[in-house]
């Protein structure tokens, strides 16, 4: 994960544009949240996904990228004080209180459209090239996991689900949508680029999903237990601002059960796969005891 967390770094150096000319201060504020030293799972995993089906790396590389300009704008947007009104994000105060939330909107924004055009652009692909027909479905997929079938549904559930009482059923909807759209998004847009077979793309969309509710449920978690200093942003938030969690809704305990079993179930749907698919099943099970 560490190597293929540098050369995300790096290709992101490369794709995204540098802070020049009389529009500078709004990339400069993109860069500082997107350089401000994620964990880049998206990414990760659309890179996994690709050697899981027997692809290269590097020729998803632009895709990896451009999923995590969208999560970076994503993070940058749910910080703002209209939305959940966060000071802190990864260790840093969040973009609106650098650069103002004019600038942090636009900084959004430019994310989200240099994402889409990074993966349209035939360019972009030309140390290993791609099919036009597969970068297709990949915008495709992405601008279904970011749209209203994906992060925007999410968001919205969120905001509304503050102020009235909602059950389980719409807690896990948010966080499949909140959440889990980008990262099965991610592990699909990594097969398609390598020209992945339905049933490996339908159990690496699975594997997605579970990964996905996995991954916030356990965030939910780290809201109640975890460590601010080694998270890098407030903990105790969600309560604060009646956000609707799952340990609010159940406890503690039972949703660690819960976490698990969606582990489980996301390593077992790679059951079709062999060893290559061994980081994917690691980074399941590090979900469990993660800190951040």
């Amino acid at each position: 994960m560490l190597e293929k967390c540098q050369a995300v770094d790096e290709a992101l150096e490369r794709f995204f544009p540098a802070s020049s000319g009389l529009e500078k201060t709004v990339v400069e504020a993109a860069r500082y949240s997107l350089f401000a030293g994620g964990k880049r799972i998206r990414p990760i995993l659309c890179l996994a996904a690709a050697e899981v089906v027997e692809g290269s790396a590097n020729a998803v590389m632009p895709a990896a990228c451009a999923l995590e300009m969208v999560h970076t704008y994503s993070l940058i947007h749910d910080d703002l004080p209209v939305m959940d009104n966060d000071d802190f994000r990864r260790g840093r105060p969040t973009n609106h209180r650098v650069y103002g939330e004019a600038v942090a909107i636009l900084a959004g924004d430019l994310l989200l459209t240099e994402a889409f055009g990074l993966l349209a652009a035939p360019s972009a692909f030309e140390a290993v090239p791609v099919p036009a027909e597969r970068r297709l479905q990949a915008v495709a997929i992405l601008a279904r996991a970011a749209g209203v079938q994906g992060m925007i549904a999410g968001q919205i559930i969120d905001l509304e689900s503050e102020t009235r009482e909602v059950d389980l059923t719409t807690v896990e909807y948010m966080h499949i949508r909140k959440t889990g759209a980008l990262i099965s998004a991610s592990l699909e847009i990594g097969a398609v680029l390598s020209g992945a077979s339905a049933e490996a793309l339908e159990a690496l969309s699975r594997y997605g999903r579970h990964v996905g509710l996995a991954f916030q449920i356990t965030d939910d978690l780290l809201d109640v237990e975890g460590d601010p200093k080694v998270m890098g942003k407030s903990a105790g938030s969600d309560a604060a601002k009646n956000k609707k969690t799952y340990p609010a809704l159940v406890g503690v305990a039972l949703t660690k059960e819960i976490a698990q079993n969606h582990v489980e179930r996301a390593i077992k749907a790679l059951d079709g796969f062999g060893h290559q698919a061994d980081p994917l099943r690691a980074l399941a099970r590090h979900l469990l005891v993660r800190k951040a």
